[in-house]
């Protein structure tokens, strides 16, 4: 049985139904007609069957048990994750933009292409950039689609085949060049945690298509030479390329298009507040300068006098890369939050970010110490590698904090710091949490040092164990199931210090 409750299966009932369906009026087809006969099953599957309360009761525990952005404080996770206003849900919602089918003609949603013609817009003055595709569903689709766009740009001169990274980069970056067909270099960091210069024009040859690069990057410091990099690689004719994952420290504060990149992707379901993890939703916009307009995918919106279209001819387009237009639900709810904030707030939500880091980085200096320590943009990285010499690792840590009721932020990320916790408060966060958080942080730091098993074992208060990783990689099709050891740890007594926090 599972701590929150017994499993959906065991709640199954011969012949219970949560449902009755109308007389079918359409005549049935044979399976062996509908479908080829080495896809048809053998074995009809095996589903519970039970009553519709008992499957709301059961979903509704499951997200009970859950970390959320709404429940708890999420210290990054993976990527932004910052509360979503619900005024932004509410407008996402209205029937005149949920219930558009994509097959309507302009005629017909002339107001949802003037919300996305305006956005495109909005997005240009937030850059610096030119102008905008809103297709890409993602950051990484958002990437690949950047570099068709500079493949492309490349073709009409001379083609190049190399692109520059740092070390210091997200890693969909080497992973969106080489499907591009690129030949991923990388380029190491100095030892200030930004691009070394002197690295960079050792590498920088007449091949190199392209520089992507994060900023600030993925230990949270701006790269102060960004101008200087540009230039660099303006004259081998190269092109700049940004990865905008991090655009929530820049916001009405600096544009990339002013610092001298070409082409940039803003991940809008994170610096513009969309609920989103396992796998979406997202949106991943890409920017460009006017001389690579032209390979923007089409169709893209129009404005003619007071009307609005579809251009859907591009005569150098690198052409569609999504269905209709993008994830547009996303695209609204930017919108919303763009309008709603305004320039002032944009900026104000940028700076308040920055010194939710700062004030964090310096609470847990002493406990955790920050490698490359500067001064933050929105996000820091602190190394666990003292907490070693008890046995003590980055995972254990993370696990432990669930105990304490925060979410984990990202472990082993970036991998030029050992034993890396990558930590972003967000504006979101007030001062409180951000006490509470960093109060749980130096507690478990004292834990490894004095009990460092207690950590190892972590979580104690969660539904379900922890995976054991190293029997994971060696069966990777066992199954895990609840524990024995966290039936008792759910029910001791809240006193047991030796347990909970």
């Amino acid at each position: 049985m599972s701590m929150s409750g017994p499993l959906i299966f065991e709640r199954s009932v011969p012949g219970r139904r949560g449902y009755v369906l109308p007389p079918g009026d359409v005549p049935a087809v044979p399976a062996a007609d509908a479908l080829p006969e080495d896809q048809l099953r053998a074995i009809p599957p095996r589903l519970p069957e039970v009553a519709e309360f008992d499957a709301v009761r059961h979903y509704t525990r499951l997200s009970q048990a859950n970390f959320s952005v709404d429940t708890h404080f999420y210290p990054l996770g993976s990527c932004t994750m910052k509360y979503n206003p619900k005024l932004n849900e509410r407008i996402a919602a209205l029937p005149g933009f949920a219930w558009l089918h994509p097959l309507q003609p302009a005629s017909q949603v002339q107001g949802i292409l003037q919300l996305l013609h305006e956005l495109e817009q909005l997005l240009c003055a937030v850059t610096g950039m030119a102008a905008f595709t809103l297709q890409p569903a993602a950051g990484a689709q958002g990437e690949l689609t950047g570099l068709k766009i500079i493949a492309a740009y490349h073709r009409r001169r001379r083609a190049r085949s190399t692109i520059l990274i740092p070390d210091s980069a997200h890693g969909t970056n080497p992973a969106s060049a080489a499907l591009s067909g690129f030949t991923v270099v990388q380029v190491k960091s100095g030892p200030d945690g930004l691009i070394d210069l002197q690295e960079l024009r050792r590498k920088l040859t007449k091949d190199v298509a392209a520089l992507m690069l994060t900023n600030p990057n993925t230990l949270g410091l701006f790269e102060r030479e960004i101008k200087t990099i540009a230039a660099l690689l303006h004259e081998q004719g190269a092109l700049v390329y940004m990865d905008g994952a991090n655009m929530n420290a820049l916001l009405g504060i600096s544009r990339p298009g002013d610092m001298g990149v070409d082409l940039l992707q803003l991940n809008l379901h994170k610096t513009f507040s969309t609920p989103h993890g396992g796998g979406g939703p997202g949106a991943g916009p890409v920017g460009v300068t006017k001389a690579l307009e032209e390979f923007l995918p089409v169709p893209r919106v129009r404005k003619t006098g007071a009307r609005f279209r579809w251009e859907t001819r591009g005569r150098a387009t690198v052409g569609r890369v999504h269905g209709f237009y993008g994830n547009v639900g996303v695209l609204v709810r930017a919108y919303a939050y763009i309008r709603t904030l305004g320039r002032e707030g944009l900026a104000r939500a940028s700076r308040t970010a920055i010194i939710n880091a700062n004030y964090l980085k310096a609470k847990l200096q002493e406990a955790f110490p920050v490698p490359f320590d500067d001064h933050c943009m929105h996000e820091f990285v602190v190394t666990l590698k003292p907490l070693l010499a008890h046995g003590v690792s980055a995972g254990d840590v993370a696990k432990r904090l669930l105990d304490y009721g925060h979410y984990a932020p990202t472990v082993y990320f970036p991998l030029i710091v050992e034993e890396a916790l990558m930590i972003e408060p967000t504006e979101t966060e007030s001062r409180e949490t951000l006490d509470e958080f960093a109060k749980a942080l130096v507690a478990i730091a004292h834990e490894a040092q004095h009990n460092p098993e207690l950590v190892r074992r972590a979580p104690q208060r969660m539904v379900v164990d922890r995976v054991d990783e190293v029997k994971a990689a060696r069966e990777p099709n066992l199954r895990y199931h609840a524990s024995p050891g966290t039936a008792s740890a759910l029910h001791a007594s809240p006193g047991d210090r030796s347990i909970f926090p």
